[in-house]
């Protein structure tokens, strides 16, 4: 069935694209919300980097405290338990803060933040929420999240540790053993999935408890700062007043809470490609080769145009999901969160694969802009260029997030073009263009077992939809919020997106074999002048290279 939630990025007509959030619309108080989470990074993390990026875990556990005290991660625990109850706009600000130079810690705060607090809010008893959010959002305990198991990493559904109610006592018994926990040597908390009789069913268990031991410290790529260890369970007790949620609905809990983890980790990825682009153009001004500033050759401004651009459409994608998101739940009129956040799975799946992969380019391209030296320790692209990699595994692989995005947008029949843009300027006629060639293509496709099995269709169907979304995004912000700049951005991501929707869609018929189909998908395509990015894209450089940072 259609979905029955506002998606201005997709299909939304002009007056709901109006009414997409955008990060122009932050309030006074949302900016100084902003602004301490800044301080905190560069006063208590970057300036004791050395130390973050160590497993010391008293500068990890004084850090949360801190930002406890800011009220940093309290930002989505309701007011009843401490927190201030703001919307995913804000939890997404701070993430993003946090993200830009955060490092190690980033993935610490946002695990700890998000699925480690998240089930207790949306699916904890009264006691639990008493008992758990105020320690959690002060910092005084820190948060785990133990789904992933030795062999169930992405069918994590499929674990093997074992719940076994115990009749005589009147209480869980948990034995397994959970892998890769991060967070696992400082939390003192984990929300634990393990598989009952009765199915996947979650549980609070706390680090002190008989039967709860941790693995070594595992040897990582990057991310080094944060703990990564093995939680093992053997005979652990658990009563039934630490059950999350209802016995058996354990799996229903683990989806929803990743669902909305990955809209805030692509907010800290966000944060992460501004810090990289920030890196990459002092040191373009600083460094002179051939007697002039790298920053002056065209290359190197084409690289910091693409980055900036590219930062600007998925900002502009992950602030109109997390409004469309909050808006659903305020609307909610007393209906099951569970499912208002099911139904925006494709959204926030979709927002983590594109933020991730913006973060590797970009962090790639940093590394490249400082040549030789980006490679070296001494520079902290080299740090961020390994930091990055993890985040196109973890929260779901960006493959396993494109299949259930476009499975779930196929089953919503989810439609683009139900409100066509209004093509009276250049980047509504590309909109229009790119939206007309999608319906004619999903008109004829459906998720039969054909489009399963073909996951490069899928894939195709993802990023088609992904792209769009980005595509409206920016228009809407640009629309909402004019300016020079953005139209020019807006005018490469456009007609840029043009081009990879028309590939996908043609190549989508032909791994169908259908020939005929992808043929008329080029015959029927009908596009404005096209315009010199060249030039576009000299002119953007010419901004950010000004502004010394990301620009928007």
């Amino acid at each position: 069935m259609k979905t029955k939630y506002s998606r201005p990025m997709w299909g939304g007509s002009l007056q709901s694209m109006q009414d997409a959030f955008t990060p122009e619309d932050l309030s006074t108080d949302e900016v100084m919300i902003q602004k301490t989470t800044e301080k905190f990074v560069t006063n208590t993390i970057l300036a004791n980097m050395e130390q973050a990026e160590t497993h010391d875990y008293t500068f990890a556990k004084d850090a949360f405290q801190e930002a406890g005290s800011l009220g940093l991660q309290a930002v989505e625990i309701p007011e009843a338990y401490g927190g201030f109850g703001l919307g995913k706009h804000v939890a997404g600000l701070v993430a993003e803060g946090i993200g830009n130079g955060g490092g190690s810690f980033s993935v610490a705060f946002n695990i700890h933040a998000g699925v480690g607090t998240t089930p207790f809010i949306y699916y904890g008893t009264e006691e639990q929420k008493a008992t758990y959010l105020p320690k959690l959002g002060s910092g005084e305990w820190v948060g785990a999240y133990a789904l992933t198991e030795p062999s169930a990493g992405s069918d994590a559904l499929k674990g093997k540790a074992r719940a076994t109610w115990n009749d005589q006592d009147g209480v869980w018994q948990l034995t397994g053993e959970k892998q890769w926990i991060t967070n696992a040597h400082i939390a003192e908390v984990y929300v634990v999935f393990a598989n009952s009789d009765e199915g996947m069913t979650a549980f609070i268990v706390e680090r002190t408890q008989d039967g709860v031991t941790l693995g070594p410290e595992e040897k990582k790529m990057g991310i080094n700062g944060s703990s990564t260890a093995t939680l093992l369970l053997e005979d652990v007790v658990v009563n039934p007043d630490r059950v999350l949620g209802e016995i058996g609905q354990g799996h229903k809990i683990a989806l929803n809470t990743l669902n909305l983890a990955r809209l805030k980790l692509a907010f800290n990825n966000i944060g992460a490609s501004k810090r990289a682009l920030k890196l990459s153009v002092n040191y373009g001004l600083e460094r002179k080769q051939f007697q002039q500033s790298l920053v002056n050759f065209p290359l190197i401004q084409e690289k910091l145009a693409n980055m900036n651009t590219a930062l600007f459409g998925v900002e502009s994608f992950a602030y109109g999901t997390a409004g469309s998101v909050e808006n659903a739940l305020a609307s909610s009129e007393g209906m099951n969160s569970s499912s208002i956040v099911r139904a925006f799975i494709p959204d926030c799946a979709m927002c983590k694969t594109y933020a991730s992969e913006v973060l590797g380019e970009i962090s790639d391209e940093a590394v490249q802009i400082h040549g030789g030296y980006g490679f070296m320790q001494e520079y902290e692209v080299e740090r961020l260029y390994r930091d990055a990699r993890i985040n196109r595994i973890f929260e779901g692989t960006n493959e396993i997030n494109r299949m259930a995005s476009a499975k779930a947008l196929l089953k919503q029949d989810v439609h683009v073009n139900e409100n066509p843009i209004s093509d009276t300027d250049v980047n509504g006629q590309w909109i229009a263009a790119t939206e007309r060639i999608m319906s004619e293509v999903l008109e004829g496709l459906s998720l039969t077992d054909e489009v399963s099995e073909k996951q490069e269709v899928l894939r195709m169907v993802a990023d088609s939809f992904a792209t769009v979304a980005v595509m409206r995004s920016s228009y809407t912000r640009t629309v909402k919020h004019p300016t020079e700049l953005k139209e020019w951005m807006t005018r490469v991501i456009c007609e840029e997106g043009y081009e990879n929707v028309e590939s996908n869609m043609t190549r989508l018929w032909l791994a169908l074999d259908q020939p005929e189909e992808a043929n008329r998908v080029k015959r029927q395509s009908r596009t404005p002048e096209r315009s010199d990015l060249t030039k576009v894209k000299r002119k953007i450089s010419e901004r950010v290279i000004e502004a010394k940072n990301y620009i928007s």
